[in-house]
């Protein structure tokens, strides 16, 4: 508790320390469109290699958790084949990644033990080395389940999913300088329509605006899929809240009514376009948020996906740079959904195509010529015997028609659970524009 108390009177320093950064800023112009805007280093052109934080699995190669890095660079002897592997030990449901502002580092967290490590990807990319894992997550903050890690100017905020005290989905945000240094927590509000629950984060800095969505909490994400869909009781326990916070003063300010685990926040990165989506997983939604007429801050639901009867799970979401289209993916029909954006009041599904028996993750490039799916969920999510398929897949997109280009079997390689996806590139970077 002594930690906690003190980290959170330096609360105050981030929100002057962001207050600085902010003026002068520019929109990010290249790259992966989820990136944080504070970060440079970004890739110009081609990006060279992809990496995938991937679970390890029981019976699959070393079963331990790795980060695995694909060359991507088309024309090179390795072209879609898997080029390096570090294994980081044990199984604690590896998830998401995220760059420093000065893309020398990758930070990547594990859900189950709350581990956080921090990958060297500047020296060599084609090589990433584990250069520090802060393992006192839970003891430092109170919180658990480090999810989505998103760069600030100088630090790291992560959004945790879960609480040590009860592991339900109460939990909070936690600041890290760039060198692994607990700076401070924020908890996530329980009052004024708030529900307590995180799970990603999306700035917009011309509008000094933070959104954050909510999922759920330990006890669920680590329960069998099967089994927690029965149980009534439980289904109960998933967030159904967006919040809208004050990003300068790091300060809620507006929680909106989202119902159904509302997970990838997406602002839109067209000049001028201030607004952004977000997927209802148990709704199967698509909500927009966005200023109504009276320049206020509203939610709501503007297009199905899929027939949300079937539930087929909308998972992760891609927009694409110029905020035209949006790749949705449902994780229990294993398709990937195009929709037109043209009219973000009301987004019609324009594509789909079957990737595999489950499909999770998707990452197209800054010109959306190149678009990427991995398979798995979380470990006790994932499907079962045959249909659990754990593979990377990357594809040419004309406009028209999704090209395979490449396979890579996970559990073919020996690697496990294929998650999460980010691109690097050695040559060729631009410094914001």
């Amino acid at each position: 508790m002594k930690t906690i108390e003190i980290c959170m009177r330096k609360g105050a320093a981030i929100g002057l320390f962001l207050l600085g950064a902010l003026p002068g800023l520019a929109p990010a112009y290249a790259d992966e469109t989820c990136n944080s805007p504070f970060m440079a280093g970004l890739i110009k052109g081609q990006e060279q290699f992809l990496h995938v934080w991937t679970l390890g699995e029981k019976g699959i190669g070393d079963e331990s958790d790795k980060l695995v890095t694909i060359d991507v660079i088309p024309g090179s002897a390795t072209y879609g084949e898997v080029i390096h592997a570090i294994s980081v030990g044990g199984r604690g449901e590896a998830h998401h990644m995220g760059f420093t502002d000065d893309r020398k580092y990758l930070w990547a967290g594990r859900l189950d033990d709350s581990k956080i490590f921090i990958f060297d990807v500047g020296s060599d990319p084609s090589k990433p080395k584990l250069v520090k894992t802060i393992d006192n997550l839970a003891e430092s903050t109170g919180y658990v389940g480090p999810h989505t890690f998103y760069a600030l100017p100088g630090r790291m905020l992560v959004q945790a999913l879960s609480n040590k005290k009860d592991h339900g989905g109460i939990t909070g945000l936690i600041t890290y300088n760039n060198a692994g240094d607990l700076v401070a927590t924020t908890p996530m509000p329980v009052d004024n329509g708030g529900d307590g629950y995180g799970y990603d984060i999306a700035i917009n800095p011309g509008q000094n605006r933070m959104l954050t969505s909510s999922f759920t909490g330990w006890t669920n994400y680590m329960m069998d899929l099967s089994q927690l869909i029965q149980d009534s009781s439980a289904m109960k326990n998933f967030g159904n809240t967006m919040v809208l916070w004050d990003l300068k003063a790091m300060k809620p300010e507006k929680a909106f009514s989202v119902p159904g685990a509302p997970l990838e926040i997406r602002w839109a990165l067209k000049p001028g376009a201030d607004w952004a989506i977000t997927a209802g997983a148990l709704t199967s939604k698509l909500y927009l948020i966005k200023q109504d007429e009276n320049h206020q801050w509203q939610a709501k639901a503007v297009a199905d996906v899929g027939d949300p009867a079937k539930i087929p799970l909308p998972v992760d979401i891609s927009i694409s740079s110029d905020a035209s289209s949006l790749w949705v993916n449902t994780f229990m029909d294993g398709t990937a959904r195009l929709f037109d954006l043209s009219n973000p009041e009301a987004p019609k599904q324009v594509y789909a195509k079957k990737i595999g028996a489950q499909v999770n993750m998707v990452s197209q490039s800054w010109d959306g010529k190149r678009v990427y799916f991995t398979t798995s969920l979380l470990a006790n999510w994932d499907k079962k015997g045959a249909d659990n398929e754990q593979f990377l897949k990357g594809y040419s997109w004309d406009g028209k028609e999704l090209k395979e280009d490449f396979v890579v079997d996970f559990h073919k390689e020996g690697l496990g659970r294929a998650h999460h996806m980010k691109f690097t590139a050695r040559a060729q970077k631009a410094e914001r524009q």
